[in-house]
């Protein structure tokens, strides 16, 4: 997916090889949107990202835990770019939810400098198009349930499935790529492996 995104640069933003706007002067730039699979090459960037998205408690929380040491799939795992530089990504993990195989979306990151200008949707909406189109019935996630919506998750009903660790009900969602699925789903969610 391509597109473009309006930047403000200011001297307190110079990219190394670039334009570095004199010092007060504001400058208004369009710059190229770019959302791809992750590289290997990302990795490092997307960690940084995410340090300052979630901060060190990020490896204490249930999501997280589920995920590690399970690694994201690839073909279903997105990085936005402005220019040269990352500026979100999305990962999606396999998990088991009540026996079957189901998807774990998170995290979803935007740099802060960037949000607000549909890079979060765009790499959802890549991300759930490239599940729907591997097979993939249902997709769960913890995350905030008005942002989340707009894209059809909607909350699991307490109880139904479970995750292995504490996280607020009304934010557990999920979002059937499969009608009827989820009401087939019940037990325990855990790393697929």
């Amino acid at each position: 997916m391509r597109g473009h995104v309006l930047v403000l640069l200011s001297a307190s933003f110079c990219p190394s090889a670039g334009f570095c706007p004199p010092a007060g002067l504001p400058v208004m730039t369009s710059l190229p949107l770019t959302i791809r699979h992750e590289l290997p090459a990302d990795a490092a960037a997307i960690e940084r990202l995410h340090e300052r998205a979630f901060g060190p408690g990020r490896f204490a929380r249930t999501a997280f835990r589920l995920r590690e040491g399970v690694p994201p799939d690839a073909n279903l795992t997105f990085a936005a770019h402005v220019g040269t530089f990352l500026v979100g990504s999305i990962r999606v993990t396999p998990v088991s939810a009540g026996g079957s195989t189901a998807l774990m979306l998170g995290p979803l990151t935007v740099d802060p400098a960037f949000e607000g200008r549909g890079i979060g949707a765009a790499l959802m909406n890549r991300s759930i198009e490239a599940a729907r189109a591997a097979g993939y019935d249902l997709i769960m996630l913890v995350g905030d349930a008005p942002y989340y919506a707009r894209f059809g998750f909607r909350p699991i009903p307490p109880g139904q499935l479970v995750l292995p660790g504490p996280a607020d009900p009304a934010r557990f969602l999920a979002l059937e790529l499969v009608e009827g699925v989820l009401a087939q789903r019940k037990g325990a969610v855990m790393p697929y492996r």
